[in-house]
């Protein structure tokens, strides 16, 4: 016990955070959204900051072709949208590769689709590795086999979840469809539509270019990016788009911001008309809620998982004689504690065994991604240590800083309640889900360790009323 007191690193009280904060009457939009894309680039695979990096090299692109006014903007969101759909594909890729779906995004990106050579090494180095040779070939031979019906799955899954988002958090259509088609190829080879030239929005078209730019870009070097760039102009790419990214791209300037100290400040401030976000309740809600969809799509297995936390979390809080303002800066809380699980394998999440200790390690790290994320924004900058704190204990045994008793604030307190019982009464890769009396008598058993006693209390009055 006193050798892993010696190791925790919360050196204040988490209770000392206090009532939820007063938020800026403004913020802009861009601020929000482009923090929040730190969690598609989980999912993705790829290095933190690349919708972000994306949305400054395909914004550019679009000024050199003299776009302005709205369109600029709906392009601006269009390119840091782009991945919103992406977690929902994650759980089938897994199964078909039988891999880490991280990974395995990561490298596709870098192939290209139109050379069967590419195609053919990257199955034959993705799937089932480690498995036994029989079980690797009869999935390789079922990816060969079925590859085309099953990309145009894949694709069509996430391209209409991502523009499913997009309108739920309030952009137009236009947005929406260039989401929903960014997968569309200059000559009509590209999914799930086939649609060829003009027929493809300038947005999707100009997004694509810019998301493959910066994967070349992050493997190899601006030299890198511009070569790939050019060698699929008329193929994947409008000629246009390519000519216009090659004419943006001789510049330094255009590249040395990327990565930079201040990045971010310098992408906010591209937005067109530096159009701001009125932070109103029901808009805080409506974001809490697409990122917590986006999130509980990873996996069957969680599915609607964030949104019953924030519904459990909320009668808690209420039951407990919280105002509504608090309550509903607790229920966001609820609905993006899991946020970091974009960064998890599927592997992982949908595994019917026991974890090993780097499949643990996985799991334990989700809790400080989400807070690393929720940092990022203004308005849910206090909310980021309690979401973030989700899996502490009572007792000091929880991760990922072993914080106990006091130094974990009630905000956290009731999170951990509602997602505790919710875990419990859901089906699990590894059990059926428990019934109601089933739960409340683990728990029972776990208040003053793991769970406050107040918390369940208030939870069991409210979930048997």
């Amino acid at each position: 016990m006193q050798d892993r007191k010696a190791t925790r690193h919360s050196p204040r009280s988490l209770a000392a955070l206090g009532p939820a904060p007063l938020v800026p009457r403004t913020v802009r939009l861009s601020s929000v959204i482009s923090a929040l894309s730190h969690a598609l680039d989980l999912t993705e695979g790829q290095p933190p900051g690349h919708c972000m990096r994306t949305c400054w090299i395909g914004f550019q692109i679009g000024q050199h072709l003299g776009l302005s006014g709205t369109v600029l903007w709906e392009l601006y969101y269009t390119l840091l949208l782009k991945d919103a759909g992406c977690s929902s594909n994650a759980e089938r890729l897994c199964e078909l590769y039988a891999n880490d779906d991280g990974p395995t995004k990561r490298d596709f990106s870098r192939v290209d689709t139109d050379s069967l050579k590419q195609l053919s090494r990257f199955v034959l180095t993705h799937t089932a590795p480690g498995a036994r040779l029989s079980e690797r070939l009869t999935r390789i031979m079922h990816l060969l086999r079925h590859g085309e019906r099953l990309a145009d799955e894949l694709v069509m899954t996430r391209c209409e979840r991502g523009a499913a988002v997009a309108l739920q958090l309030g952009f137009p259509e236009t947005v929406a469809d260039a989401v929903r088609n960014l997968d569309e190829h200059w000559d009509g080879n590209g999914r799930p539509a086939k649609l060829a030239g003009e027929c493809i929005p300038l947005g999707s078209r100009i997004a694509l270019a810019a998301q493959v730019a910066d994967v070349f870009y992050q493997a190899g070097g601006h030299e890198a990016a511009r070569k790939e760039i050019r060698r699929r102009r008329g193929t994947w790419f409008d000629p246009r788009v390519v000519d216009a990214f090659c004419a943006v791209a001789q510049s330094p300037a255009f590249w040395d911001p990327l990565g930079k100290p201040g990045f971010a400040e310098r992408l906010w401030d591209l937005e067109p008309g530096k159009q701001v976000m009125d932070i109103t309740e029901p808009r805080m809600d409506a974001i809490a809620l697409a990122f917590a969809q986006i999130v509980d799509a990873k996996s069957h297995f969680t599915y609607g998982h964030s949104e019953r936390v924030g519904q459990y979390a909320n009668a808690i809080s209420l039951h407990m004689g919280h105002s509504e303002v608090h309550t509903a800066w607790i229920r966001r809380g609820a609905l993006l504690h899991d946020l970091g699980k974009l960064g998890v394998s599927n592997t992982v999440l949908n595994k019917p065994g026991s974890l090993n200790a780097s499949e643990w390690a996985q799991i334990k790290r989700h809790p400080a991604l989400t807070e690393n994320i929720l940092t990022r924004i203004e308005p849910f900058k206090k909310l980021a240590h309690i979401a973030g704190a989700h899996h502490e204990r009572m007792d000091g045994y929880g991760y990922p800083r072993g914080l106990e008793g006091d130094e974990i604030c009630l905000e956290t307190r009731i999170i951990t309640t509602a997602d505790i019982f919710d875990a419990l009464t859901a089906t699990r890769p590894y059990r059926d889900a428990l019934s109601i009396e089933q739960a409340f008598s683990i728990m029972g058993k776990e208040t003053g360790t793991a769970i406050d006693a107040t918390c369940l209390e208030a939870l069991r009055a409210t979930v048997t009323a």
